[in-house]
């Protein structure tokens, strides 16, 4: 989790910093709160980067998993990459491989789902 925390906070503040100043300055003259800018302009500009960090991090997130797994696991997918590879199992690795790539595979479809129906609301 915090390998993935920290890029999507940077990228999502980066993605706020992008924000049209003219917009937040328009609100502002009307009398808008911090909250009603934030609902308003900044969240709605910037829901493609949002979901672009979110579909980095869906990558990211599994290599997390995976890593923590292939150190200290007793079980998991980590864990049979790195008993098949000891015990000479390449059917063992390749199935755990295959099985990664199929489930990284749905949380970015997934994810791609959600901004298909993201970007038609905004």
């Amino acid at each position: 989790m915090a390998v993935s925390t920290v890029v999507t906070i940077l990228g999502v503040y980066s993605g706020f910093k992008e924000v049209d100043g003219d917009k937040i300055k328009m609100l502002q003259t009307f009398g808008a709160t911090r909250l009603q800018i934030l609902q308003k302009v900044i969240i709605p500009a910037s829901i493609p980067t949002i979901v672009s960090a979110v579909k980095i991090n869906a990558g990211l997130s599994w290599v997390g998993v995976i890593v923590g797994e292939l150190m200290v696991s007793r079980a998991g997918i980590g864990y049979l990459i790195v008993y098949g590879s000891q015990v000479f199992r390449l059917d063992l690795v390749m199935t755990s491989v295959i099985i990664l790539a199929i489930l990284a595979t749905v949380m970015y479809q997934g994810v791609a789902y959600l901004e298909k129906k993201l970007i038609k609301w905004r």
